[in-house]
């Protein structure tokens, strides 16, 4: 064999087609339908189990080929001194940019920048705005003055606005969505609006300006769909105000970029960000505009985030990184692990800052430009969520616009019916949380944050305008409230609530279930264990059924007889729910039924 020749094993055999794998797989099901092995998004759209290379189809032309995505950094601290600590250590270490975060906006978690003038320059004082680091902004309703004043501090150090790469994200829409009132309404918004991007425009500032920001619905529990209809429709909205402003559509374009959630849905993730593009090129092609790659921003979610096993919050924000690069986000804030339980301190402002190094410089995620190009599942998963979210996107306008649809609720009704889904899919086991409904860890050894206390920002502006605030949240909230029930009783009593697990059999026998069982009601705090009931007021029988046949009742009464004030067993009761409930089992326990319910019940018979 010469060095030009190729050795090709797959020759040897026939090629494999499509029919080839579904005869097989339908041999298997025997019978059963082939949709049990699809699932579907709450979006409803539909993820097949297998997908053919997608041969005629673009890369969606995004982030410049080859180059590295922004590695941006938050500042949050409320002391401007420790601010900008933090701001020129992030910069002296690898970040390529920086968040400014302030008191009161979306992502601010009770901290943030106060937002006074001279605040603001204590914050950025050594910071090279000219030397190619990009200045993103967290604004609330109540801190937008602070675009005036930090155009104005560029000028008072003698730079050019053009040199710096200042992204303003001016968004009183989201303001608007997440605090559910305004001074004034959509009219003059538009108008004010439209007046300060045209005096930064003015001024020459390059932009962008305006921020269609998506986290905002993400944050409240609402589908990919929902989260890119939202940022289309905001998008609209400003383009339409900053054209009535007298702006070119030119100029109005180049205005505008949008900011997204990553989450740990690698896949829905990576299409939503190649779905941005496409149906932001729609609009430009339906407005007359050549179509330029949009500038989107990525954070990793918040509503992911849990407060317990808080470093499986390492793992889901690295996934959600790694899932913007690919889709080909521009610029990318990860939220650090600690996020959820205070302050971050250095260390997990470092892990955060990191963990893009290493994926961008020893993984290179960054190199090959639409990765997602051509893959049959990603191809389709992104045509279905544009369909999705076009189709939504509809709707709002229908509605007489985002703004209109605020005030008349349509977004939150939406958005408030797919929190409700996903909260039953985390109450019945079918969405995991590591750490939260599933293998949590009473024990835990809780890391620390920064003595810092909270101080959410006051908006004492008038109040012209209502609507329903959009709820920023995080899923796994229920059940650290449980958890939090939990630690009270340790602190009061030495001691956290129990339930005797009463294991039948042999190991072999019981070990599947009484595992099952302990991590059920330590999800809320319980603490399950062995021993002897001793009067404990929660007991669970745990085996197989062919023990519950032989065991199971007479073990109930045992129990009943022993004071045991609530019985449960593990695993579905069949054909012996009768007997058992007769003989003193009082709840059945077993995968996917209500775990909430079940554990604030549990909470309500301890005494």
């Amino acid at each position: 064999m010469t060095a030009s020749e190729t050795l090709s094993f797959a020759g040897d055999f026939p090629k494999a087609t499509h029919d080839d794998w579904r005869k097989l797989v339908d041999a298997v099901l025997k019978g059963a339908p082939f949709a049990r092995l699809e699932s579907r998004t709450y979006d409803s759209l539909t993820i097949e189990p297998l997908y053919e290379r997608s041969s005629a189809a673009h890369a969606v032309v995004g982030r410049t080929p080859g180059a590295a995505w922004t590695l941006i950094q938050r500042v949050d601290h409320p002391d401007a001194a420790a601010a900008n600590a933090q701001a020129l250590d992030d910069l002296e270490n690898g970040a390529t940019g920086l968040v400014l975060v302030f008191a009161g906006s979306v992502s601010a978690n009770g901290f943030g920048l106060d937002p006074s003038a001279a605040k603001l320059a204590r914050v950025i004082d050594g910071v090279d705005l000219d030397a190619g680091i990009a200045i993103d902004l967290n604004l609330s309703p109540a801190s937008r003055h602070i675009v005036r004043d930090l155009a104005a501090l560029v000028k008072t150090r003698g730079l050019a606005p053009a040199s710096v790469d200042l992204r303003f994200s001016i968004n009183p829409i989201g303001g608007f969505a997440a605090a559910g009132r305004s001074p004034q309404g959509w009219a003059q918004v538009a108008a004010d609006f439209a007046a300060m991007v045209g005096e930064l425009a003015g001024d020459g500032f390059r932009g962008p300006f305006a921020v269609a920001d998506g986290r905002v619905i993400h944050n409240a529990g609402g589908s990919e769909a929902q989260e890119l209809a939202f940022a289309l429709a905001s998008a609209v909205a400003y383009l339409r105000a900053l054209e009535g402003g007298g702006l070119s559509l030119e100029a109005a374009q180049a205005a505008i970029y949008f900011r997204l959630a990553a989450d740990a849905d690698q896949f829905l993730t990576m299409a939503k960000f190649r779905a941005a593009r496409k149906l932001w090129a729609r609009v430009e092609a339906a407005c007359g505009l050549k179509p330029k790659p949009v500038m989107i921003a990525a954070e990793t979610a918040w509503r992911m985030m849990t407060r317990h096993d808080p470093y499986v919050n390492v793992l889901r924000t690295t996934i959600a990184v790694a899932a913007a690069g690919l889709g080909g986000a521009d610029a990318v804030t990860m939220l650090p692990h600690t996020a959820p339980l205070g302050l971050p301190d250095p260390f997990a402002r470092r892990i955060a800052r990191n963990t893009q190094l290493v994926l961008l410089e020893e993984s290179n995620l960054a190199r090959v430009a639409d990765p997602a190009g051509g893959s049959g599942a990603l191809e389709a998963i992104t045509q279905q969520l544009c369909a999705a979210a076009w189709s939504a996107f509809q709707e709002i306008e229908q509605a007489g616009g985002v703004w209109a649809a605020l005030e008349s609720a349509l977004v939150q009704r939406n958005v408030a019916a797919v929190r409700d889904e996903r909260q039953k899919a985390l109450s019945r086991g079918k969405d995991i949380l590591t750490g939260t409904n599933a293998y949590p860890d009473i024990h835990e050894i809780v890391p620390a944050v920064l003595d810092v206390a909270p101080w959410p920002a006051a908006d004492n502006a008038p109040v012209t305008v209502t609507a329903v605030a959009l709820p920023r949240l995080r899923l796994a909230e229920p059940f650290e409230l449980l958890r939090d029930r939990s630690d009270k009783i340790l602190a009061k009593t030495g001691a956290r609530p129990k339930v005797f697990l009463a294991t039948l059999g042999t190991l072999s026998e019981f070990t599947p279930r009484a595992s099952f069982a302990k991590n059920f009601f330590e999800a809320g705090g319980i603490e399950a264990g062995g021993g002897a009931p001793g009067g404990a007021p929660l007991a669970c029988l745990c085996s197989s059924d062919k023990i519950y046949e032989k065991e199971g009742v007479p073990a109930a009464a045992a129990l009943k007889a022993a004071g045991v004030r609530h019985i449960y067993l593990a695993g579905r009761p069949g054909e012996r729910e009768a007997a058992l409930r007769a003989a003193g089992v009082q709840s059945f326990i077993y995968e996917g039924c209500d775990l909430l319910s079940t554990l604030n019940a549990a909470y309500d018979i301890l005494p």
